[in-house]
């Protein structure tokens, strides 16, 4: 297990740990001058980040400040009710394939969606088997576009308490067994972002990692579990603050190959959305070398 404690050369900041800074949004090039500036080796970018600041601006940004990407957030959101919404999904992902390229990202995560509807409060339906068939069949689609552009792409499956708005893979054995249907030659196309926040409680997560192996482990995302928790979604803990052991999986995915960067991904309206990023920045890089 490498050895965190004496420098943060492994650590990666997710740019959404950042999006805002004392309540107000902050700008991603901002963002990337700022990591760059403590010596933060690696981020990886949201699509609406970039969007807004401009993909050509961000990718030359990027390579000036010498940052690598950990990855890039996110494609996914599959399901839909009609031939044209499933059309529309397929060509953004394209897009977000492209992006990725473009900034040199190692993977495209994958994000995958659940009901349609849902997120915005009106599910058109319950039919989650009908969904799950849906993320099967658009993640087939996208791999062969992903693979004539070199971008693997990474299914992260979420929390089960996100099963019917934003993802209906919720544990590391179904995504995996995607992984096996669709890529069984196991080429290093399609694999995992193993994000401790929602798969911590998986009784089968060390024997699932270890079925992963080095050519499916393709990110690792750390922040921490609060108890209580105030928000499902925006309240993420900093490393070290909440009751997951972090360490642990880590040693699991180092031990079944994986070497790349801890992605530190925080959202938090109540606590570090409202600190100055400096201040937050200088956190993750503590808690890097401390509870990671």
């Amino acid at each position: 297990m490498r050895d965190f404690s004496q420098n943060h050369r492994w650590l990666s900041i997710n740019t959404a740990t950042v999006r805002k800074s004392h309540g107000q949004d902050l700008p991603l090039p901002q963002i990337l001058d700022a990591c760059a500036r403590h010596g933060i080796p690696a981020v990886s970018p949201w699509r609406d980040q970039v969007a807004a600041a401009g993909l050509g601006a961000i990718s030359k940004q990027v390579k000036a400040l010498g940052l690598k990407l950990s990855g890039y957030c996110r494609g996914g959101m599959f399901p839909a009710m009609d031939a044209a919404g499933l059309q529309a999904a397929f060509e953004d992902n394209r897009r977000a394939v492209d992006e990725a390229c473009e900034l040199g990202a190692p993977c495209l995560v994958l994000v995958v969606g659940a009901l349609p509807g849902a997120l915005a409060g009106k599910a058109a339906h319950k039919d989650i088997a009908h969904a799950r068939q849906q993320v099967e069949d658009g993640i087939g689609a996208l791999l062969e576009y992903a693979k004539g552009s070199g971008m693997p792409l990474a299914i992260e499956p979420l929390h089960p308490m996100y099963a019917a708005d934003r993802a209906c893979v919720n544990t590391m054995e179904h995504a995996l067994d995607l992984c096996d249907a669709l890529d069984p030659q196991r080429t290093g196309a399609l694999g995992v972002a193993v994000d401790v926040y929602h798969v911590w409680w998986d009784p089968k997560l060390q024997a699932q990692i270890e079925r992963a192996g080095r050519e499916r482990l393709l990110a690792f995302h750390v922040c921490d579990w609060l108890t209580p928790t105030t928000d499902l979604l925006n309240d993420r803990g900093m490393m070290g603050d909440g009751v997951i052991d972090i360490p642990r999986i880590r040693g699991w995915v180092e031990a079944h190959g994986f070497a790349g960067f801890s992605e530190v991904e925080i959202f938090s309206t109540g606590h570090w959305w409202k600190r100055d990023h400096d201040e937050v920045l200088k956190t993750c890089i503590e808690r890097h070398r401390s509870a990671v």
